[in-house]
């Protein structure tokens, strides 16, 4: 049975399609105190062996509304607890940064596993995050996924990762679309908001350009990455990505930059979901 958290709605219901298994009734409540309460009826009622909870972390209610589903299923007597993190909220904080501060991804990891027999993660920033979880957590790689909206009518097409770090799922879009040449552009990170990029080498004059990355969070970046492809004379501009958190004027950042279309998967439900990455993850299940 498919247990779904209030922000995956619409993919867990594309996985339990896909997997032909049932999805359970949930409800999602707010105390006056403040307090949350998430809630799985469908599954005491159905009395399944396994439950998929599929929930993506986008926010501090989204973990606390994962670990109380997680609680709800064992409470309803499930042997087996899958939970998959379509989006892993604190994922880039795999590290104390300084001093005193907190490995927040291992932290969150520690919470989601004492609930769960089982856990999958799609496309985490950084995959050695899946050994903060106790059993290890999968990761699930969707990046061929970002291939099927694309046009298919792309001239000379170039696959571009914003840094250095991205370049395999620049190399996983183009494999998958079929054709085409990739790069990537250097990126040096000032600050949490101040970011400078380095144009690489790639002639992108009179080329479709597509612009792929793991996560889209202010657009900051890839906006500037797109204004340096425009002073080259790149042709049309795509940018893609499996995770469109999207923050704030994103979208208007982009679109400003001069990108024709924004695509991202349903990992995180934000209007430009063009592709459900659900199909990756039953393969997993």
């Amino acid at each position: 049975m498919i247990v779904s958290g209030s922000a995956s709605q619409a993919l867990a219901a594309a996985l339990a399609r896909e997997l032909e298994e049932s999805l359970a009734a949930v409800e999602y409540d707010r105390f006056p105190d403040g307090e949350l309460l998430a809630a799985a009826p469908g599954v005491a009622e159905a009395d399944p062996d396994r439950a998929v909870i599929v929930a993506s972390t986008v926010s501090s209610d989204a973990h606390l509304e994962l670990l109380q589903l997680q609680d709800a299923v064992r409470e309803a007597g499930v042997e087996e607890v899958v939970t998959v993190l379509p989006y892993m909220g604190y994922g880039r904080q795999d590290a104390a940064f300084e001093p005193g501060h907190p490995v927040s991804a291992r932290a969150v990891a520690r919470a989601i596993s004492t609930g769960s027999d089982r856990v999958l993660t799609v496309n985490p920033h950084e995959t050695a995050v899946c050994e903060f979880f106790e059993p290890t957590a999968t990761a699930v790689d969707a990046a061929g996924r970002l291939a099927d909206p694309l046009p298919d009518d792309l001239t000379e097409p170039v696959f571009l990762s914003p840094d250095a770090g991205a370049i395999e799922l620049a190399e996983t879009a183009r494999d998958a679309y079929g054709t085409g040449e990739t790069d990537y552009f250097e990126k040096t990170r000032h600050s949490g908001t101040e970011v400078e990029i380095s144009p690489s080498d790639v002639d992108v004059a009179g080329r479709d350009v597509v612009v792929v990355d793991d996560i889209i969070a202010t657009g900051s970046t890839m906006s500037e990455a797109v204004s340096v492809l425009c002073d080259r004379d790149a042709g049309r501009l795509f940018v893609t990505c499996v995770h469109p958190l999207l923050a704030r004027d994103a979208v208007t950042k982009l679109s400003r930059a001069g990108v024709e279309a924004i695509y991202g998967t349903d990992t995180i439900e934000r209007g430009v979901d063009t592709v459900s990455v659900a199909p990756t993850i039953a393969e997993h299940l």
